[in-house]
Parts: C-alpha cells; sequence; structure tokens
C-alpha cells in the first residue's frame, strides 16, 4: 500500500505545473531618454529655465507619491543623459506617468532611446516545490479545485508575509545599475527543460551569492515575460557603484548564472532630485 502511495505521488509530481509559484508587485517603466542638444542650445536662456522649471515641480510631484513613486537618474555614457524609473500599482497608472512626460515641455527635447515594461518578481521555488510535494504525498490532482485552492492559501500567506518587498520604495541610493537577463535556451544549456527541484536548488545557491552583499546594495527583480524583449529586468541600487562591478561578477561563477545566464545592456545612472535637472541636461 506504501508503495502504491509513493508510486501515486511521484506520478502526480510528474504532471504539475513547471513554472514555479511567484508573487507580483509593483509594476515598473524605465525611460531612457537622450537629450536634443542642438535644438537646446538654440533655446534662449529663458525658455530653457521655464521648461526646466515646469519638469522639476513634475518630478516632484511624482516622487513624492505614496502609492508608487518616479525616480531620475543622470545616466552615464551613449544610452542617455536621463533615466526616468517609475514603480506604480499597475499598467494603467505607468501609462499616466508615461503620458505625463510626455506632456511635458522637456519631452520635445528628449528622444527616447529604450524603455523596459515590467512587475516586481518574487519566484517561490522553495514553497513551490514543498507544497507541490505534499499535495502529492495526499493525493490531490494538479489543477484541481482542491490543488488550486490550496495554491491560492500558499500565494496569500506568502504574499503577506514578504508584501513590503512587493510594493517598495525606490531604494534611495546614490546609483542604479540597470539590466535585462534571459535563461539560456541553448542546447543541451536549456534552463526550462531542467527539472524543478533542480532549479530550485541552483536559484537557492544563487541567492546565496547575493546574500553576501546585503547591506552594501539593493536588489529589486522584476519579471518581464510577456511584457518586453528579455525575460527579466535586475535594478541594483548602492552607495557604492564598484559594488555592482564585484556582485555581478561573483555571480557569473554561480552555476545558474554561468550555465544558464543571458545578459542584455548595463545601464548606469546616478540619482538625482528634480531640483538638480538643470545639472543632468547641462551642455
Amino acid at each position: 500500500m506504501k508503495t502504491d502511495r509513493a508510486a501515486d505521488a511521484a506520478k502526480t509530481l510528474a504532471e504539475v505545473p513547471a513554472a514555479p509559484l511567484t508573487l507580483e508587485g509593483f509594476s515598473i517603466l524605465h525611460q531612457m531618454f537622450r537629450l536634443r542638444r542642438l535644438e537646446w542650445r538654440a533655446l534662449p536662456e529663458t525658455r530653457q529655465r521655464e521648461i526646466l522649471a515646469e519638469a522639476e515641480k513634475a518630478f516632484e510631484e511624482m516622487g513624492k507619491r505614496e502609492d508608487g513613486e518616479t525616480a531620475i537618474f543622470a545616466g552615464l555614457g551613449h544610452k542617455g543623459d536621463l533615466f526616468v524609473v517609475h514603480f506604480r500599482r499597475s499598467f494603467d497608472d505607468l501609462s499616466q506617468a508615461q503620458i505625463a512626460v510626455g506632456k511635458l515641455m522637456l519631452s520635445d527635447y528628449l528622444e527616447p532611446t529604450t524603455s523596459y515594461v515590467s512587475v516586481i518578481e518574487i519566484g517561490l521555488y522553495e514553497a513551490t516545490v514543498a507544497l507541490y510535494a505534499r499535495l502529492a504525498e495526499q493525493g490531490i490532482k494538479p489543477r484541481t479545485p482542491e490543488w488550486q485552492a490550496a495554491v491560492d492559501t500558499e500565494i496569500a500567506s506568502q504574499r503577506q508575509k514578504i508584501a513590503p518587498r512587493l510594493f517598495p520604495k525606490i531604494p534611495a541610493r546614490r546609483y542604479l545599475c540597470f539590466y535585462p537577463m534571459d535563461k539560456k535556451r541553448d542546447g543541451d544549456d536549456n534552463w526550462y527543460r531542467l527539472p524543478m527541484d533542480e532549479r530550485r536548488q541552483l536559484m537557492h545557491d544563487h541567492g546565496i551569492v547575493g546574500r553576501r552583499f546585503a547591506g552594501e546594495v539593493t536588489q529589486v527583480i522584476s519579471g518581464s515575460i510577456g511584457f518586453d524583449d528579455w525575460e527579466w529586468g535586475v535594478d541594483l541600487f548602492a552607495d557604492d557603484p564598484l559594488v555592482f562591478k564585484k556582485l555581478v561578477y561573483e555571480m557569473r561563477f554561480d552555476e545558474a548564472s554561468a550555465a544558464y545566464a543571458k545578459f542584455g545592456p548595463f545601464y548606469i545612472g546616478i540619482r538625482s532630485t528634480p531640483a538638480e535637472i538643470n545639472r543632468i541636461l547641462a551642455v
């Protein structure tokens, strides 16, 4: 009888969904702009001050929102002069933030270089594996009402535990490093063909590397599958930019990254107050 139950549990586990459970929080929009210098320089200084004053006021108001805020960064390198990051409750709210930026007189002199849409995501590999094993042992089949009820209960419990991580303030640190990334699907290096428990262990080990930098860097992971060209977005915030180099370099040797990660372009920005926008766009 015990053997039959174990066999049934193993069969059930073979049928469980391949994707881990996730929790979602704030929607995020990154906007990167390049200043149209020739047109900007042609403006009288009084007109420039008028345009900057309007932008300063708008970004000041968006930065004081209690339920999802906006922050601006001076971009380093050719990828943009001004980075604008919005955290909001929904895509509709992100749309309003994008429209608000587009309505600024300043937008006539800003050329979008890229953007990125994602949603704060916390993967629940550990909780998923444990839950699915428990349900299989109880003989509850995947996608049945009983299964879905247990999943909903687990999601609600996890959400209550880590709600602050789902709806955070934009970390008030001096430097931002943003990059998108994928999990590989190259021949034998195919993340999506690995068993869930193997992926769980790899992500566990990956997280240990990140925790070594706790206190030095604040990390916000967002999911973008179905939203943008990459699968995840990573925002790192720190007061010392060298931490980005050390963290990313060390993670390259981690198995989850070494074998299965593909990295997109990196963007480095310096946190600025709305009052400093004139400095960001000084030419």
